[in-house]
């Protein structure tokens, strides 16, 4: 079999020297990103100034695999609270380019600089006085001179062996429109509520805006006994509330918890468990959470400190409200 065959039939003849050359693209890349913190500087906040200011949308453009750069970073500005829409060059001479209105702002994404399809666009658009901020390969390109403001994203090299496919490029002009993206979520100050609103569908929905009350088990079915209480009163609620008991004192206050685990414990020192005092073996430091609290917060609660449920207080009255527990998350997709 020669080496052709043997690399079609099974891998077995990928040449080592295919393999450096990945490690060689991986490299590259991260360089290229990193450079890109050096850069971070006026011209960045002169940036973020007119998308601040901007009162209509953003309007992000680019050809070919600049294009595809433009096209994630409308869809990221968006989904982080800036109104942007991605318009294609070509088309926008077609008349999509009456899409766009005074107020608006244009970001265009451009390895050269000089993308024959995106100047008509460009000249249309700077009719209706639109800023133009050039995320661009070339500073000194045609694009970039025409600019408002010019985001640097040039690239000593590209991972291509012979330097012409983009890619250390598109990993750059990718991570700086990250960038700008995460740094306007930043300055309009949005929270995890506000971000849940923009992605109320999927996992990331859920994530964001279930509360715990929305998962937790009522305060009914939840296991509690008094702080006089003995280890039989106990032993009887974990057996029918799900493992977890909160101990209370007289105001309905979380004393402490008794779990599975601390019976097993018990179970090893004492030949009669049954008469054991509660407040001898319950936890007295337990963790807790409000009902108002995201139920994700309360999943990496759980994770952090390694347990499975959590007494949940109502954050009026600091009394227990019912409980978390880490299983109900999970089918609620929470996590």
């Amino acid at each position: 079999m020669d080496s052709r065959a043997a690399k079609q039939g099974g891998g077995t003849g990928v040449s080592p020297a295919a393999l450096e050359r990945a490690r060689d693209v991986i490299r590259a890349e991260t360089e290229a990103v990193r450079r890109l913190e050096g850069r971070i500087g006026e011209s960045f906040e002169r940036a973020l100034e007119l998308l601040l200011a901007c009162r209509g949308r953003v309007v992000v453009t680019g050809m070919g695999k600049s294009g595809v750069v433009a096209r994630k970073l409308a869809a990221t500005l968006a989904s982080t609270g800036t109104p942007a829409v991605f318009l294609h060059p070509s088309d926008s001479a077609h008349g999509d380019a009456g899409a766009v209105l005074r107020g608006d702002l244009v970001l265009a994404v451009s390895k050269s600089g000089e993308t024959d399809e995106l100047f008509p666009l460009l000249s249309a658009l700077k009719r209706l006085s639109l800023p133009v901020i050039a995320l661009v390969g070339d500073p000194g390109s045609t694009l970039a001179r025409h600019a408002d403001v010019v985001l640097d994203a040039s690239v000593e090299r590209e991972a291509c062996p012979m330097d012409l496919a983009p890619t250390a490029s598109t990993a750059a002009a990718m991570a700086l429109g990250d960038a700008l993206a995460v740094a306007l979520l930043q300055e309009r100050g949005l929270g995890p509520e506000d971000f849940a609103h923009l992605h109320p569908g999927g996992a990331l929905g859920k994530r964001l805006l279930l509360r715990v009350s929305d998962v937790m088990v009522p305060l009914a079915e939840a296991g509690q006994v008094e702080e006089g209480s003995t280890m039989r009163e106990a032993v009887m609620e974990m057996s029918s509330k799900r493992g977890i008991v909160a101990v209370l004192d007289g105001d309905g206050r979380v004393r402490g918890v008794v779990t599975n685990g601390d019976l097993m414990r018990l179970m090893r020192t004492e030949r009669d468990v049954f008469e054991v005092p509660v407040a001898r073996v319950m936890s007295r430091d337990p963790k807790l959470c409000a009902t108002t609290d995201l139920a994700a917060t309360a999943v990496s609660r759980m994770e952090t400190f390694g347990i499975i449920s959590m007494p949940v207080l109502s954050p009026e009255t600091g009394v227990l409200a019912g409980m978390v527990h880490l299983h109900d998350c999970m089918r609620a997709g929470v996590v």
